[in-house]
C-alpha cells in the first residue's frame, strides 16, 4: 500500500509516502434495489468519540459512491500503472510463489453476476496492497472494472488534496480508525458488496509489525451481515512483504526476496449468516459471531503458511 515516486539508484524504487492503495471494480446491478448507504448505530451502542481531522473527507465518499465514466477513465489509468508496478515489484524483483492461485482466480472472474467477493488478509507490510495483487493476470490487475476496492487509513492516505485523489482513484475508501464499525467506509463497503463488486479487508486494522495474533476488528462481519447478498469469503495469508517493504526508514523496496502467498478455501458461512439473518439477530451480536467464525479459519491458514514459508528460507 503506497503511493511512489519515481525510480532510485540501481532501480531502487523511493517511497514518498506510506499508506494503504486500492483498486477497482466494474458496476453491476446491485443484488436488491435497497442497499444501505448509511447504517443507523443501535441504540445500546455507545457513540466513539469523534477524531480530528487534518483534512476533511467528505467529498470522497459521493465521487465513490456514484462513479461517473470520467470517474472510471482516470482510475483505469491509475489502476493500470499500479497494477503494473506491482507485478514488476513482486514477479521481477522478488520471488513469489502462490499456492491454490486457482480459488483466487476463480471467484474473481468466474463467480455468479450480482454475487459479492470478500476477501480477507494478513497485514505486514504497506506494499501489502496493491503488492500482494501483482500475482493476479493483467486482466485482473489492470482492469478497474475487476480489481477490488479496499480500505485505506484517512490519517495516511488522504491527509492532502493530492494524495486523496491519487488514492480515490484508486479506490481506496478512507476508513478512520478508533471511531467504530459504523462510519462511511463501511457504508460504502456494503454499498459495494449490494453491486456484485470485489471488497478486500484488512481485518488487524493495522500494520502487524509485530505479528502478533490479535482480534479481528468486527467491521468485516458488519460488511457480510448486512450485505444484501451474502458474498463469498476468501481468506489469504502472506509471509515475507514485510521484506520487500521494510517497515522502516527509508522505506525503498527490495530486490531478491522471497514472498510466498496462500490462497485458503472459500469460508461455507451462508448457512450460518443465512440463520443469523432468519432469527433477526442484532447486527452488533451477528458481526461479532461472523468475526469470531472468520478469525478461527484465518488463524489456522497462517500456521499453514508459515510452514510453507519455513521451508523456503
Amino acid at each position: 500500500m503506497l503511493y511512489m515516486a519515481g525510480l532510485g539508484a540501481f532501480g531502487n524504487l523511493r517511497l514518498l509516502g506510506r499508506g494503504s492503495y486500492v483498486t477497482l471494480v466494474r458496476i453491476q446491478k446491485p443484488c436488491t434495489a435497497h442497499y444501505p448507504t448509511s447504517s443507523k448505530r443501535p441504540q445500546q451502542e455507545p457513540q466513539p468519540q469523534q477524531l480530528a481531522m487534518s483534512y476533511n473527507i467528505d467529498w470522497i465518499f459521493q465521487r465513490m459512491r456514484f462513479p461517473n465514466t470520467a470517474w472510471y477513465i482516470v482510475s483505469q489509468i491509475v489502476i493500470t500503472a499500479v497494477g503494473l508496478l506491482a507485478k514488476f515489484v513482486l514477479g521481477f524483483m522478488n520471488k513469489t510463489i502462490v499456492y491454490n492461485k486457482d480459488r483466487l482466480l476463480n471467484v474473481i472472474g468466474r463467480r455468479p453476476v450480482g454475487v459479492p467477493l470478500v476477501t480477507i488478509s494478513n497485514h505486514h507490510s504497506c506494499f501489502d496492497d496493491p503488492g500482494l495483487w501483482g500475482v493476479l493476470p493483467v486482466k485482473y490487475v489492470c482492469n478497474t472494472f475487476k480489481i477490488r476496492w479496499s480500505m485505506a487509513a484517512h490519517d495516511i492516505c488522504f491527509t492532502n488534496k493530492f494524495h486523496s485523489i491519487l488514492f480515490m482513484f484508486g479506490k481506496c475508501i478512507p476508513v478512520v480508525r478508533g471511531i467504530g464499525v459504523y462510519q462511511d467506509a463501511i457504508n460504502l463497503c456494503i454499498q459495494k458488496c449490494a453491486l456484485g463488486h470485489w471488497v478486500h479487508v484488512f481485518p488487524e486494522g493495522k500494520v502487524n509489525m509485530t505479528k502478533e495474533q490479535m482480534r479481528l476488528k468486527w467491521g468485516v462481519g458488519r460488511i457480510i451481515y448486512e450485505s444484501p447478498c451474502i458474498p463469498i469469503i476468501l481468506p489469504m495469508w502472506h509471509e515475507g512483504m514485510d521484506e520487500v517493504l521494510p517497515n522502516t526508514e527509508p522505506y525503498v523496496l527490495q530486490w531478491g526476496k522471497r514472498v510466498t502467498l496462500n490462497i485458503g478455501e472459500p469460508l461455507d458461512l451462508n448457512g450460518f449468516i443465512q440463520d443469523l439473518k432468519d432469527r433477526q439477530v442484532a447486527e452488533p451480536e451477528a458481526r461479532k459471531l461472523i468475526t469470531d467464525k472468520i478469525q478461527d479459519a484465518f488463524y489456522h491458514l497462517g500456521e499453514e503458511t508459515r510452514k510453507l514459508h519455513s521451508k523456503r528460507l
